[in-house]
């Protein structure tokens, strides 16, 4: 678990950090998730780096075994929580399925700002993270976790993400070390 250096135009990459989903049981408390990934954000501002902030407001159609969402969610569901912003200078990227990059302009977005590291946080670790996660990877950014700013709500699959597939993806470390890569 050792981040060894950020580009100069990295940006942070904050995912489904919102109401709805704060709000579930996860494996790890999302207080903690949230305050670490605003640290992060409010180092990135500091330094003038872009920082993206993802929320989904859908899923993708196709059958699945597991459980559909039933009922309608509350009206702010999908808002962003208040102590992640968004700030002036924050990009909000609404998605509508697990991964932050298909149907949406984050990669176009990212490229424009002449960014080729992210990193990332946000909740879930096996579901939103891993998926911009291996996208990023596959669209040729470095990419870097900040682990203590993801969580899950299956430890069992959060430690898998974290262990076995970030390492294959990019780089991992602590919220402290990644502000200390900073600067």
């Amino acid at each position: 678990m050792t981040a060894t250096t950020l580009d100069p135009r990295t940006a942070l990459v904050v995912v489904d950090l919102q109401k709805g989903i704060v709000a579930l049981p996860t494996a790890h408390p999302a207080a903690d998730v949230i305050a670490r990934s605003a640290t992060l954000a409010d180092a990135f501002r500091a330094k003038g780096l872009p920082v993206f902030l993802v929320r989904v407001t859908g899923g993708a159609p196709g059958r699945t075994e597991g459980p559909a969402r039933s009922g309608q969610p509350a009206a702010d569901w999908a808002d962003i929580v208040s102590e992640m912003g968004p700030r002036e200078g924050d990009t909000v990227v609404t998605k509508q399925q697990w991964g932050a990059f298909h149907g949406t302009a984050l990669d176009l977005e990212l490229r424009r700002a002449g960014v080729t590291q992210v990193v990332l946080t946000g909740i879930a670790t096996s579901i939103g993270v891993e998926s911009t996660a291996r996208a990023a990877h596959e669209l040729g950014y470095h990419v870097t976790i900040a682990t203590d700013a993801v969580t899950d709500m299956d430890a069992d699959a959060h430690r898998n993400s974290v262990e076995k597939i970030f390492p294959r993806l990019g780089e991992t470390d602590t919220t402290d070390a990644i502000v200390k890569l900073l600067g």
